[in-house]
């Protein structure tokens, strides 16, 4: 299981995070976000994919942040349609959609998406597009069918990375933000080693 830190904000914050080496730093290019980026990426270890986050903005908008960043992978959270993301595979760029979850929520919504992106991404439905700080009820998971690698995030800090493991479900990776945070954008270093050691065991 790989560890994606998200909303990173602040340029020596995002080194001292990259000393860890998680798998994945997110960086939020949606202007009504708290942790909104429009800052300067600092050179990160080549193990580390940047992944541009984004809630439906243009294609010629990601694409000016693909190039801008050097972005690896683009983390789409809107209503964007497949034909959207099959453009976007164009780039060539890997991409992952996001899909809010609440008790109601149907695998069936993924289905056009197969072969649209590389990833799905779980989160917690709620106000806001992420970053909502809350979990959903883990066991929908369990009745995932498909073969496309995923993301589960919403609420995720600590202790709920220890119950995840306990799931024994095929997550490929912890999408973790505000509860590593100490104030929105600045990530807790200790929070983000403990993390990656529970993950690693």
């Amino acid at each position: 299981m790989k560890l994606k830190i998200c909303g990173m904000k602040y340029y020596e914050n995002i080194q001292e995070i990259s000393q860890f080496l998680p798998d994945y730093l997110g960086f939020i290019f949606y202007d009504k976000s708290s942790r909104y980026f429009d800052g300067e990426i600092p050179e990160l270890p080549k193990s580390i994919k940047k992944v541009g986050v984004f809630v439906n903005a243009t294609l010629e908008e990601v694409i000016s942040k693909i190039e801008k960043y050097d972005l690896d992978i683009i983390q789409l959270h809107g209503s964007e349609t497949p034909e959207f993301c099959k453009k976007l595979q164009q780039v060539p760029v890997e991409i992952i959609k996001v899909f809010s979850v609440n008790d109601e929520f149907s695998f069936d919504v993924i289905k056009p998406f197969e072969s649209a992106c590389n990833y799905f991404l779980f989160d917690t439905e709620g106000k806001l597009p992420g970053g909502n700080g809350t979990t959903f009820n883990w066991e929908i998971l369990k009745k995932y069918t498909s073969n496309k690698p995923f993301f589960l995030s919403g609420g995720i800090g600590i202790e709920e990375i220890e119950k995840i493991k306990k799931l024994n479900l095929s997550i490929h990776a912890i999408d973790s933000n505000s509860k590593f945070e100490t104030e929105p954008g600045l990530k807790n270093a200790q929070y983000c080693i403990n993390a990656i050691k529970i993950i690693t065991v």
